[in-house]
Protein backbone atom coordinates (compact mmCIF):
# COMPACT_ATOMS: atom_id res chain seq x y z
CA UNK A 1 0.00 0.00 0.00
CA UNK A 2 1.30 3.45 -0.91
CA UNK A 3 1.24 6.21 1.67
CA UNK A 4 2.29 9.85 1.75
CA UNK A 5 4.10 11.22 4.78
CA UNK A 6 4.42 15.00 4.92
CA UNK A 7 6.18 17.39 7.27
CA UNK A 8 6.30 21.15 7.61
CA UNK A 9 7.99 23.87 9.68
CA UNK A 10 10.68 21.77 11.34
CA UNK A 11 13.52 24.30 11.16
CA UNK A 12 14.86 27.63 12.33
CA UNK A 13 17.33 29.98 10.65
CA UNK A 14 20.35 28.11 12.02
CA UNK A 15 19.17 24.52 11.57
CA UNK A 16 18.88 22.09 8.70
CA UNK A 17 15.85 22.77 6.50
CA UNK A 18 12.61 20.81 6.24
CA UNK A 19 13.76 19.23 2.98
CA UNK A 20 16.80 17.73 4.70
CA UNK A 21 14.66 16.46 7.56
CA UNK A 22 12.23 14.86 5.11
CA UNK A 23 15.04 13.01 3.34
CA UNK A 24 16.55 11.90 6.63
CA UNK A 25 13.20 10.70 7.97
CA UNK A 26 12.51 8.73 4.81
CA UNK A 27 15.88 7.00 4.83
CA UNK A 28 15.58 6.16 8.53
CA UNK A 29 12.10 4.72 7.99
CA UNK A 30 13.52 2.60 5.19
CA UNK A 31 16.50 1.45 7.27
CA UNK A 32 14.07 0.31 9.96
CA UNK A 33 12.14 -1.70 7.37
CA UNK A 34 8.96 0.30 7.93
CA UNK A 35 8.64 1.64 4.38
CA UNK A 36 10.22 1.52 0.95
CA UNK A 37 10.95 5.14 0.08
CA UNK A 38 10.00 6.09 -3.49
CA UNK A 39 10.57 9.84 -3.58
CA UNK A 40 10.72 13.06 -1.56
CA UNK A 41 9.25 16.28 -2.98
CA UNK A 42 9.47 19.94 -1.98
CA UNK A 43 6.27 22.01 -2.18
CA UNK A 44 6.25 25.81 -2.12
CA UNK A 45 3.37 27.34 -0.17
CA UNK A 46 2.14 30.93 0.01
CA UNK A 47 5.01 33.35 0.55
CA UNK A 48 3.42 36.18 2.54
CA UNK A 49 4.76 38.28 5.40
CA UNK A 50 1.54 37.67 7.34
CA UNK A 51 2.42 33.96 7.55
CA UNK A 52 5.06 32.84 10.08
CA UNK A 53 7.80 30.90 8.27
CA UNK A 54 11.53 30.36 8.58
CA UNK A 55 12.85 31.22 5.13
CA UNK A 56 10.71 30.03 2.21
CA UNK A 57 7.47 28.52 3.62
CA UNK A 58 7.93 25.18 1.92
CA UNK A 59 6.80 21.74 3.06
CA UNK A 60 7.91 18.27 1.99
CA UNK A 61 6.20 14.99 1.13
CA UNK A 62 7.51 11.41 1.14
CA UNK A 63 5.88 8.89 -1.19
CA UNK A 64 6.39 5.44 0.28
CA UNK A 65 5.36 1.83 -0.04
CA UNK A 66 4.37 0.75 3.45
CA UNK A 67 6.06 -2.36 4.82
CA UNK A 68 4.61 -2.29 8.35
CA UNK A 69 1.56 -0.79 10.08
CA UNK A 70 0.29 2.78 10.14
CA UNK A 71 0.89 2.87 13.88
CA UNK A 72 4.54 1.93 13.54
CA UNK A 73 5.11 4.54 10.83
CA UNK A 74 3.28 7.22 12.83
CA UNK A 75 5.10 6.41 16.06
CA UNK A 76 8.54 6.43 14.41
CA UNK A 77 7.82 9.68 12.53
CA UNK A 78 6.48 11.38 15.67
CA UNK A 79 9.55 10.41 17.67
CA UNK A 80 11.80 11.68 14.92
CA UNK A 81 10.09 15.07 14.67
CA UNK A 82 9.92 15.59 18.42
CA UNK A 83 13.62 14.76 18.64
CA UNK A 84 14.87 16.66 15.59
CA UNK A 85 12.55 19.66 15.14
CA UNK A 86 14.53 22.83 15.78
CA UNK A 87 13.94 25.23 18.65
CA UNK A 88 11.29 27.74 17.67
CA UNK A 89 9.79 25.53 14.95
CA UNK A 90 6.10 24.66 14.57
CA UNK A 91 6.45 21.11 13.31
CA UNK A 92 3.51 19.30 11.73
CA UNK A 93 3.11 15.73 10.51
CA UNK A 94 0.51 14.24 8.16
CA UNK A 95 0.29 10.60 7.02
CA UNK A 96 -2.33 9.30 4.60
CA UNK A 97 -3.22 6.28 2.52
CA UNK A 98 -2.51 7.38 -1.06
CA UNK A 99 -5.80 6.03 -2.38
CA UNK A 100 -7.88 7.86 0.24
CA UNK A 101 -6.55 11.32 -0.54
CA UNK A 102 -9.45 13.04 -2.29
CA UNK A 103 -10.12 16.33 -4.07
CA UNK A 104 -10.87 18.08 -0.79
CA UNK A 105 -7.30 17.46 0.34
CA UNK A 106 -5.91 18.41 -3.07
CA UNK A 107 -7.89 21.65 -2.96
CA UNK A 108 -6.47 22.35 0.50
CA UNK A 109 -3.01 22.07 -1.03
CA UNK A 110 -3.89 24.67 -3.67
CA UNK A 111 -5.35 26.97 -1.02
CA UNK A 112 -2.12 26.77 0.95
CA UNK A 113 -0.30 28.10 -2.11
CA UNK A 114 -2.62 31.07 -2.60
CA UNK A 115 -4.52 31.87 0.64
CA UNK A 116 -4.00 32.34 4.35
CA UNK A 117 -5.66 29.36 6.04
CA UNK A 118 -5.82 28.09 9.60
CA UNK A 119 -4.64 25.08 11.57
CA UNK A 120 -8.19 24.66 12.94
CA UNK A 121 -9.52 24.14 9.42
CA UNK A 122 -6.67 21.77 8.67
CA UNK A 123 -7.63 19.57 11.63
CA UNK A 124 -11.31 19.67 10.68
CA UNK A 125 -10.55 18.54 7.15
CA UNK A 126 -8.17 15.81 8.25
CA UNK A 127 -10.69 14.47 10.78
CA UNK A 128 -13.47 14.50 8.22
CA UNK A 129 -11.34 12.47 5.81
CA UNK A 130 -9.82 10.16 8.44
CA UNK A 131 -6.27 11.38 7.79
CA UNK A 132 -3.68 11.43 10.55
CA UNK A 133 -2.56 15.01 11.31
CA UNK A 134 -0.68 16.26 14.36
CA UNK A 135 1.43 19.23 15.44
CA UNK A 136 4.29 18.93 17.92
CA UNK A 137 6.24 22.11 18.57
CA UNK A 138 5.59 25.82 18.98
CA UNK A 139 2.18 26.93 17.77
CA UNK A 140 1.83 23.67 15.79
CA UNK A 141 0.89 25.50 12.60
CA UNK A 142 2.99 23.06 10.57
CA UNK A 143 -0.18 20.99 10.25
CA UNK A 144 -1.33 23.43 7.56
CA UNK A 145 1.60 22.79 5.27
CA UNK A 146 1.92 19.09 5.99
CA UNK A 147 -1.71 18.47 5.02
CA UNK A 148 -1.19 20.65 1.94
CA UNK A 149 1.87 18.64 0.89
CA UNK A 150 -0.15 15.42 1.05
CA UNK A 151 -2.74 16.86 -1.34
CA UNK A 152 -0.22 18.40 -3.72
CA UNK A 153 1.82 15.21 -3.94
CA UNK A 154 -1.27 13.11 -4.61
CA UNK A 155 -2.26 15.36 -7.50
CA UNK A 156 1.23 15.03 -8.97
CA UNK A 157 1.55 18.45 -10.60
CA UNK A 158 3.51 20.40 -8.01
CA UNK A 159 7.02 20.71 -6.63
CA UNK A 160 10.49 19.47 -7.37
CA UNK A 161 12.12 16.22 -6.34
CA UNK A 162 14.53 16.29 -3.41
CA UNK A 163 15.25 12.56 -3.42
CA UNK A 164 14.86 9.58 -5.71
CA UNK A 165 16.96 6.46 -5.79
CA UNK A 166 20.37 7.28 -7.33
CA UNK A 167 19.41 10.90 -8.00
CA UNK A 168 21.62 12.92 -5.70
CA UNK A 169 24.78 10.84 -6.08
CA UNK A 170 24.73 10.46 -9.88
CA UNK A 171 26.74 12.76 -12.15
CA UNK A 172 28.31 12.39 -15.57
CA UNK A 173 27.30 11.83 -19.17
CA UNK A 174 24.55 9.29 -19.86
CA UNK A 175 22.44 8.04 -22.72
CA UNK A 176 18.96 9.46 -22.13
CA UNK A 177 17.31 6.03 -21.91
CA UNK A 178 19.94 4.80 -19.44
CA UNK A 179 19.58 7.81 -17.17
CA UNK A 180 15.78 7.52 -17.12
CA UNK A 181 16.05 3.88 -16.08
CA UNK A 182 18.72 4.56 -13.45
CA UNK A 183 16.78 7.33 -11.70
CA UNK A 184 13.23 6.19 -12.38
CA UNK A 185 12.22 9.16 -14.52
CA UNK A 186 9.11 9.03 -16.64
CA UNK A 187 10.00 11.89 -18.99
CA UNK A 188 12.88 14.11 -20.06
CA UNK A 189 11.77 17.16 -22.01
CA UNK A 190 13.05 20.55 -23.10
CA UNK A 191 11.60 23.82 -21.80
CA UNK A 192 8.90 23.74 -24.48
CA UNK A 193 7.68 20.33 -23.29
CA UNK A 194 9.11 18.39 -26.24
CA UNK A 195 10.48 14.99 -25.24
CA UNK A 196 14.12 14.41 -26.13
CA UNK A 197 15.42 11.43 -28.07
CA UNK A 198 16.15 8.32 -26.01
CA UNK A 199 19.35 7.79 -28.01
CA UNK A 200 20.90 11.18 -27.32
CA UNK A 201 23.13 11.96 -24.35
CA UNK A 202 22.81 14.22 -21.34
CA UNK A 203 25.27 15.81 -18.91
CA UNK A 204 24.05 15.33 -15.34
CA UNK A 205 25.46 17.78 -12.82
CA UNK A 206 25.36 17.83 -9.01
CA UNK A 207 22.19 19.95 -8.94
CA UNK A 208 19.74 18.04 -11.11
CA UNK A 209 16.13 18.19 -9.90
CA UNK A 210 13.16 16.68 -11.75
CA UNK A 211 9.70 18.17 -11.23
CA UNK A 212 6.17 16.79 -11.07
CA UNK A 213 4.34 17.63 -14.27
CA UNK A 214 1.00 16.12 -15.35
CA UNK A 215 1.37 13.46 -12.66
CA UNK A 216 4.70 12.31 -14.07
CA UNK A 217 8.26 12.81 -12.90
CA UNK A 218 9.90 14.93 -15.57
CA UNK A 219 13.42 16.27 -15.93
CA UNK A 220 13.67 19.56 -17.81
CA UNK A 221 16.77 19.96 -19.95
CA UNK A 222 18.27 22.50 -22.31
CA UNK A 223 20.20 22.04 -25.52
CA UNK A 224 23.99 22.01 -25.36
CA UNK A 225 25.34 23.69 -28.47
CA UNK A 226 29.08 23.63 -27.85
CA UNK A 227 29.93 20.04 -26.90
CA UNK A 228 30.23 16.92 -29.00
CA UNK A 229 30.04 14.42 -26.11
CA UNK A 230 26.41 15.19 -25.27
CA UNK A 231 23.42 17.03 -26.71
CA UNK A 232 21.61 18.04 -23.49
CA UNK A 233 22.25 19.30 -19.98
CA UNK A 234 20.01 19.77 -16.95
CA UNK A 235 18.16 23.07 -16.91
CA UNK A 236 19.70 25.62 -14.57
CA UNK A 237 18.92 25.75 -10.86
CA UNK A 238 17.39 29.18 -11.30
CA UNK A 239 15.05 27.98 -14.04
CA UNK A 240 13.91 24.87 -12.14
CA UNK A 241 13.26 26.93 -9.01
CA UNK A 242 11.26 29.44 -11.04
CA UNK A 243 8.88 26.78 -12.40
CA UNK A 244 8.52 24.70 -9.23
CA UNK A 245 7.42 27.40 -6.78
Amino acid sequence: MKIIIAIDDTDNLESRGTGYRARELGLLLMQKGLVSLISVTRHQLLFDRRIPYTSHNSSASLLCEMKSSFKEVIDFSKEYLIREAADGSDAGLCIADFERINNQIINWGHKAKTEIITKENAHELALKNEIYLEGFTGDKIGVIGSLAAVGLRKEGCDGRLLWMKNMRETTGVFKISDYKALIGLENISDKDGIFVSENEKILVTEWCRPIHKNNEITLIVEKEQNRSEYEWKCASKEYIKSISQ
